[in-house]
């Protein structure tokens, strides 16, 4: 009977909540709402029915949702092609930015060689560039290769990224330089190092970098806009559903362009989802590093 009571795990004391603790969680709850609202009003609105829309003082809560507005949206825009290109231009910018940021940080961070911390504030110092300012000399060398109006276009500027090389050579700093030299010891080879031994050990900042560089290119407009030049089949989402503000003259037809903008967020939501839990590792780790 001792012996179960001991292997029981301890329980935390009860505190009392303070008033600073319960304002506090007011706040939290408050900034909580005040950035939900917008998500939640753009779902409810897409089940609404047109009159329903219309109505002042506002309907909060459709009184029979349907899907009527997703159909037509369907009608009005090739979505099945549409999530196809943002999905190709989303996944493969993501896949490259994490392969050539890892590389491009583990030599940073373990290495020593000529000029580093020279070329490492160069590659930090394009980061303060707005994009509208590289736009044009981007679009010309993408026309030198002869990839204008295709997707490889859109994709290949974005292989590599200086947010994702930073973010990865401040972590791989982390890791123990007795762990590397001990897998080299043992005859791994530089990339067994990098991907079997310090990519796991900087799982949480992949997560991160993997969740900002989706979003980012998934929500993308105006790089694919220029490069794909009114090519509508190699259209993304984002630009597709544009088309929907055409439908929008009217209070009518609010309902399609809110059924159109929550089928373009479902995926970096539910990628957020997924991630969360490492986005957040990597949020306390980089506070604890200081």
């Amino acid at each position: 009977m001792t012996a179960l009571a001991d292997s029981r795990p301890l329980e935390r004391p009860h505190r009392p909540l303070t008033p600073a603790a319960a304002l506090l969680t007011l706040l939290i709850i408050a900034i909580a709402v005040v950035a939900a609202f917008p998500l939640a009003w753009m779902v409810l609105t897409s089940l609404k029915t047109p009159q329903e829309t219309m109505q002042v003082p506002p309907v909060w809560l459709p009184a029979s949702p349907n899907f009527d507005a997703y159909v037509k949206v369907a009608d009005v825009v090739s979505i099945g092609r549409s999530f196809f290109n943002s999905a190709v231009i989303a996944l493969v910018t993501t896949a490259a930015i994490l392969v050539t940021s890892l590389m491009a940080g583990y030599a940073f961070a373990k290495y020593q060689f000529r000029h580093r911390e020279l070329l490492f504030a160069l590659l930090i110092s394009t980061m303060f560039l707005p994009p509208i300012v590289t736009l044009i000399p981007l679009y010309r060398i993408v026309g030198y290769l002869g990839l204008t109006g295709s997707l490889a276009g859109v994709i290949v500027p974005n292989l590599a990224n200086a947010f994702g090389i930073f973010l990865m050579r401040q972590f791989i700093k982390g890791v123990p330089d007795e762990l590397i030299e001990a897998a080299r010891v043992d005859g791994a080879s530089e990339f067994h190092v990098l991907f079997g031994i310090v990519a796991p050990a900087v799982l949480p900042a992949i997560a991160a970098l993997t969740l900002f560089a989706f979003v980012y290119h998934w929500n993308s407009y105006l790089w694919p806009l220029t490069v794909l030049q009114g090519n509508a089949e190699q259209y993304p989402i984002v630009i597709s559903l544009s088309r929907l503000l055409s439908y929008n003259r009217g209070a009518m037809n609010t309902g399609l362009v809110m059924a159109g903008a929550t089928l373009a967020v479902l995926p970096p939501v539910v990628l957020f989802v997924i991630l969360q839990r490492f986005f957040v590792d990597s949020v306390i780790a980089s506070g604890v590093k200081g």
